[in-house]
């Protein structure tokens, strides 16, 4: 018999195509999120759950209770409580790698649209404003030969030192919890202490997870650090910065500019401040939104969810969660 998964996303045909061919499976089709009751009903007697961001905790393991695996299509995992989901044994997966090309191009289109002041000067010309004689009026910032600063140096912080090193002659820093000495071969990236980052950078980029540790990381007192002519860029998790320091940065002149695909509160309430700042650029979380990378990321969840569900070690259990891989005690 196959075992029983639930479907919470749209996922491509190719990829419900697999899952059917190896799970008994129950798809949710509409791009509009299950109603609670009607989400824990179908969860009820499933072996696996494919999601995206699905607060995965105490209260959806109640209502799951045969539940052995939980597949993120995210590189992210911070909607996994990690202890609760040992004390079940239940596994989760997450899909690193696949989206690390594409997020360091969006990351890229950040900087030089906030840099260039892209979406400020386009929003001028639509509304009529471009008139003859213009000049320091329009003027941005260079971004080749600058120095940007990296903040979380895995995967996707290495495509973005490789572009704007190889593509752009930036100089690099970049902060980690470890040295990468590969990054520095490569790249001649040059790790630095986060404070000095932060007063050398002429970008910051924030490529960190999002953890108890790196919740608000970046606050009042480190935006203060920065240099007045300084852009700060967000891909990461919209906790990691500390959205109402932000604002205040923005609105008073502490660094120059802001570029955001991530915030506190996702979709951004209509209220938010954010909205009304001519000095920043908001885009919806889109970060590895490409169709083939989407589509990647859906593939790359489903065959973790299948493995874990066959008994073998999933591709991509998340780290805090390796000793619940089959074959290792519980």
């Amino acid at each position: 018999m196959k075992p029983k998964v639930y479907v919470a996303r749209k996922v491509p045909p190719e990829v419900k195509a697999y899952l059917t061919e190896h799970c008994d499976c129950e798809f949710w089709e509409s791009r509009e999120r299950p109603g609670r009751e009607r989400f824990f009903a179908a969860i009820a007697d499933v072996e696996g759950l494919l999601t995206a961001g699905t607060p995965v905790n105490d209260e959806l393991l109640d209502h799951a209770p045969r539940l052995r695996i939980v597949s993120n299509v995210s590189v992210g995992y911070d909607n996994f409580d990690v202890e609760a989901m040992k004390r079940r044994g239940v596994m989760g997966t997450h899909t690193p790698g696949v989206l690390d090309d594409t997020v360091a191009d969006l990351t890229m289109a950040l900087i030089l649209a906030a840099a260039r002041r892209v979406a400020e000067l386009d929003r001028l010309v639509r509304k009529g404003g471009w008139v003859k004689g213009m000049d320091r009026e329009l003027f941005g910032v260079d971004v080749h030969h600058a120095t940007l600063g990296i903040i979380g140096m895995g995967r996707i912080g290495e495509a973005v030192a490789k572009r704007a090193r190889l593509g752009f002659d930036m100089e690099v820093l970049y902060h980690n919890r470890s040295r990468k000495p590969e990054a520095e071969a490569r790249y001649g990236a040059v790790y630095v202490p986060l404070d000095e980052l932060l007063a050398r950078s002429d970008f910051v980029v924030v490529l960190t997870p999002l953890t108890p540790e790196t919740k608000k990381m970046i606050g009042r007192e480190q935006l203060a650090r920065m240099k007045p002519t300084a852009i700060l860029v967000n891909v990461s998790r919209g906790a990691v910065v500390d959205e109402a320091a932000l604002i205040e940065a923005l609105r008073n002149g502490t660094i120059r500019g802001a570029a955001l695909d991530v915030f506190e509160q996702e979709p951004v309430h209509p209220d938010n401040p954010l909205l009304t700042l001519d000095n920043v650029v908001l885009l919806p979380h889109i970060g590895s939104a490409t169709e083939r990378t989407r589509t990647a990321m859906a593939m790359l969840a489903a065959r973790n969810l299948v493995a874990g569900l066959k008994g073998e070690v999933p591709p991509n259990l998340v780290p805090e969660l390796k000793d619940l891989a089959p074959g290792r005690p519980v």
